[in-house]
């Protein structure tokens, strides 16, 4: 019987075809698209997460605060719209990570690697769990600002006697003498608003830095289609 001489370059074709299939599937899965929206939903999800948990926590010691002092709702309301805002920032992320996820090929092929899942998946992370503290900070530091500015201009005396007020500003909670109705403590007032406005502006800048870093991170990828 003759042997089967098979041409050399076709074994060298056939191996370098095996080798470049492995290589695809291996850098595009079926599964990396799943990644790639688990970023984006990541990103909106926690946003929305901390932003609804700032806007609750600073929302409710708002109303409570208006009861006594209404003349002052709006000017804690800063609180509330810094926590809305961060609901955005996961909105840009999330509509940009998704944009960027492509379609299979006409021939069923996943062009969308591994590599661009992942970087995506960190993108929405980065984003999400950044407002998530960010909204929790928010909500935390809005609810006992908003109560305390409150109270120093609603006349609430927080210490009912002298031994539990030692240590605390001397400022009187009403004024003594003339005619006039302002409330006095004024001062206390604008420095504790300043110094909750402060904190609310350094929570902030936590859902931010998380925005910038999943803004760069969403720039990396690598399609299986290139050459």
């Amino acid at each position: 019987t003759p042997d089967i001489i098979i041409p050399t370059h076709n074994i060298i074709e056939t191996m370098a075809f095996a080798d470049s299939e492995t290589t695809y599937g291996n850098l595009c899965p079926s599964w990396a698209l799943s990644v790639g929206y688990m970023g984006v939903a990541s990103a909106a999800v926690l946003s929305n997460w901390g932003s609804a948990w700032g806007t609750w926590k600073s929302g409710v010691s708002l109303m409570n605060t208006g009861i006594r002092h209404p003349s002052s709702v709006m000017k804690n309301v800063i609180p509330i719209v810094m926590a809305g805002v961060i609901g955005i920032y996961g909105l840009i992320i999330a509509v940009i990570l998704a944009e960027s996820i492509p379609k299979p090929n006409v021939s069923r092929e996943n062009v969308y690697s591994i590599y661009t899942g992942m970087a995506h998946l960190c993108a929405g992370l980065c984003c999400g769990l950044s407002g998530l503290a960010a909204g929790g900070c928010i909500g935390i530091v809005g609810e006992h600002g908003v109560r305390c500015v409150g109270y120093r201009a609603s006349n609430i005396t927080l210490f009912p006697n002298k031994t539990e007020s030692t240590g605390y500003s001397s400022v009187p909670d009403q004024d003594h003498g003339g005619d006039s109705e302002e409330l006095s403590g004024s001062d206390d007032q604008n420095k504790l608003f300043v110094g909750m406005l402060i904190m609310l502006i350094f929570s902030e800048a936590l859902a931010l830095y998380g925005l910038i870093v999943a803004l760069i991170v969403s720039q990396h990828s690598f399609s299986c289609g290139e050459s």
